[in-house]
């Protein structure tokens, strides 16, 4: 076993650890409560780092999922928001791996220069909820090729993107129960009353949406792959997904923890720094073990999947794992600053609501641990 990152990713983690230095706490403060970092992303961009996945046939980096884990974890290390750009990362594993050549000629290089965005993934619906194949947004074919009505909800980054993953029922009696489900790529640009986009305001800036598709018209080469294997297409993508959100929090919460800790050597209270008092040290301590553990879980996972082995568990573990480590660092990160820790300018509350999120989101931990119980130990389904 090896446990020390390739100098190729150090030397990634140098260059975003450095390019994440210009957008200090004042410019994502400066963004509450619900704009966009337009520039940010425009400069992670520009650098290449959105195309690190894009192979190099198609302009991009041609790196494999640790190079994206590696960033994600150090835009959040370094007190960003990796939420506003992660999609990227993840949501074009789908048309990557079934898409065909012609699709991904078309639309990869735009991507990988910049040109175009894929940041939307249209898979939630209110409806449905976690239940996937209970989707009801209902894509026909006609002459020319589809025709889309449906709802999604939290459809993050929908308004800064100009494609979309979008998943739909194609056939309303599966022979099983994840069948029947189709994925398209959508261009969204200039589509009018077929396609409305509303945001939802929540508790963190995390620009998401409700989109409503009224008579969408899809050409016929929107489809990726075969029509009925959409669920089993989107599910590669939602383990690499569950991967990079492992590593969004280990950088979470390894933000919050420094924090805490350079605060509690500073702060003195009755003559002495509060870092000494075990109420303030041992949270921090047990936080610091516990995002170790879950980040080893994480580069376990990946090790998995760029091998192409079987790695659901592994991925929704390191998932679960790291989001209730990073959301237990920021709980420390608040109690050390005491009532600073509520004070915006010290970024301890934003973190907290970001990395709340993910326990919740892109699957409740509950569902984790329901996984986890059927699949992983054999006991009897829960749901």
């Amino acid at each position: 076993m090896d446990f020390a990152l390739s100098e190729d990713l150090q030397d990634i983690r140098r260059a975003v650890a450095e390019l994440c230095a210009g957008f200090p706490g004042e410019y994502w403060r400066g963004l509450e409560p619900d704009r966009y970092p337009d520039e940010f992303v425009r400069t992670l961009t520009e650098h290449g780092w959105l195309a690190a996945l894009i192979p190099e046939e198609y302009g991009g980096a041609g790196l494999e999922l640790s190079a994206a884990a590696v960033i994600l974890e150090e835009i959040a290390a370094s007190g960003g928001n990796p939420a506003a750009c992660h999609a990227q990362m993840y949501v074009m594993g789908t048309l990557l791996r079934h898409g065909s050549e012609a699709q991904k000629r078309r639309w990869l290089p735009e991507i990988a220069a910049g040109k175009l965005r894929l940041q939307a993934f249209g898979v939630t619906e209110p409806d449905a909820g976690s239940d996937t194949t209970a989707i009801k947004t209902r894509a026909r074919r006609t002459d020319a090729g589809w025709v889309v009505d449906g709802q999604k909800l939290w459809t993050s980054r929908a308004r800064q993107s100009d494609l979309m993953v979008l998943l739909a029922r194609t056939e309303e009696q599966p022979a099983k129960r994840t069948g029947g489900l189709s994925v398209f790529l959508v261009d969204m640009r200039d589509r009018g009353d077929q396609l409305t986009i509303e945001p939802v305001a929540t508790m963190m800036n995390h620009a998401t949406n409700q989109v409503f598709l009224d008579g969408l018209e899809l050409p016929e080469d929107a489809l990726i792959g075969e029509a009925g294997e959409g669920f089993r297409y989107i599910l590669t993508g939602m383990n690499a997904e569950r991967m990079l959100i492992a590593s969004e929090c280990v950088g979470d919460g390894r933000f919050l923890v420094q924090r805490a800790v350079e605060y509690a050597r500073g702060r003195e209270v009755f003559g002495r720094p509060i870092g000494a008092n075990q109420g303030v040290q041992f949270p921090l301590a047990r936080a610091h073990m516990a995002l170790e553990a879950a980040s080893l879980m994480r580069w376990k996972a990946i090790w998995l999947y760029e091998r192409g082995e079987p790695c659901g568990a592994e991925a929704n573990m390191a998932k679960f794992l790291a989001s209730e480590a990073s959301f237990a660092a920021a709980n420390a990160a608040v109690d050390t600053h005491g009532g600073v820790g509520f004070a915006q300018e010290y970024d301890v509350e934003r973190k907290f609501r970001e990395t709340r999120l993910y326990s919740v989101a892109p699957v409740s931990n509950n569902l984790v641990q329901a996984y986890v119980g059927q699949h992983v130990l054999g006991l009897p389904r829960s749901y």
